[in-house]
């Protein structure tokens, strides 16, 4: 997503509330046809399944426009971060999110974590914050204004707050119901395809009457666009069979993970003694956090 707002090529640049748009549409598409194949390819078994869960349930299905509205804002402001930041700050700055769901866990969930838990998650905070630590000035950074970092770090910081808010929500409903997870989505999918194209229509509306929505659309738009749908529903199905905080680790070690391609596969990346450090921190914290896990779930109060 970073390469793709940053990348100078001919043309205009893409609309990033058309792109959250575009994405939301895909999952809905996705998560209709996964429903399909629960159905047996049974296309009036799956019409019916729909209507009784999503309009004979008026009440349940208004419960994801909470959740729809806030994952809206918060995968634009996403894009507003990563068009004021530079990929190192965004990263440490992100990783707040893993202490605001921990938080609202606690709060929301009835969640008890034991000291070993917390202690992992301070030390997970140290290992990322090691690893993204900027080692020296870029002239990328050079060029960012002061406005312009304002404006991403807070967006960031929204960000991290909304995202445990939504995650945790919307891990509570996964978890009370025994519905499709694909279903859940589909209705979280429509609601947030609606709050999308409003605030498109908002912010954009008038590129988007005079260019259409794809307006500055390449292949990277279209790669970023499919990452973001895929792992939306990837992220669902960690909600419903493991918790938020768990997903939190994942997305770290994912960074460690993400580094190391960056140096071998394609050599932008040079590691530094900070790096390593963090990385074993990040290890050690996933371990931790595992090493209470059992005791801690038996402790879980919904």
């Amino acid at each position: 997503m970073r390469y793709s707002r940053t990348l100078k090529e001919d043309g205009p640049r893409y609309l990033a509330s058309s792109a959250v748009v575009s994405a939301e549409i895909l999952k809905i598409f996705t998560c209709t046809l996964l429903v399909f194949m629960e159905n047996n390819y049974n296309l009036r078994a799956m019409n019916l399944l729909l209507k009784d869960e999503i309009v004979n349930k008026p009440v349940e299905t208004m419960k994801l426009a909470v959740p729809a509205g806030i994952y809206t804002l918060q995968n634009n402001l996403l894009y507003v971060a990563l068009s004021n930041l530079d990929a190192a700050t965004y990263q440490v700055t992100y990783q707040l999110k893993i202490l605001t769901t921990a938080l609202f866990s606690v709060s929301m969930l009835g969640k008890k974590l034991g000291l070993y838990q917390w202690l992992s998650l301070l030390l997970l905070m140290a290992g990322v914050t090691l690893v993204q630590w900027p080692t020296e000035s870029t002239e990328e950074q050079k060029v960012l204004t002061v406005g312009s970092q304002f404006v991403g770090v807070v967006a960031v910081l929204i960000a991290c707050i909304s995202s445990g808010f939504a995650g945790v929500y919307f891990e509570k409903i996964l978890k009370e119901t025994k519905q499709s997870v694909w279903v859940r989505n589909i209705q979280l999918g429509l609601f947030s395809f609606v709050f999308g194209f409003l605030g498109m229509m908002v912010y954009d509306g008038q590129i988007v009457r005079e260019s259409g929505m794809f307006h500055g659309y390449s292949a990277i738009t279209w790669i970023v666009v499919f990452l973001q749908a895929v792992g939306g529903l990837i992220i669902a199905v960690v909600i419903k069979y493991a918790d938020n905080i768990l997903k939190g680790f994942a997305t770290s070690v994912s960074i460690i993970v993400s580094t190391l391609f960056s140096y071998f596969l394609l050599n932008d990346f040079n590691p530094t003694g900070l790096f390593f450090l963090g990385a074993v921190l990040v290890i050690a914290a996933t371990f931790l956090y595992s090493y209470e896990g059992k005791a801690a779930s038996s402790a879980i109060k919904v």
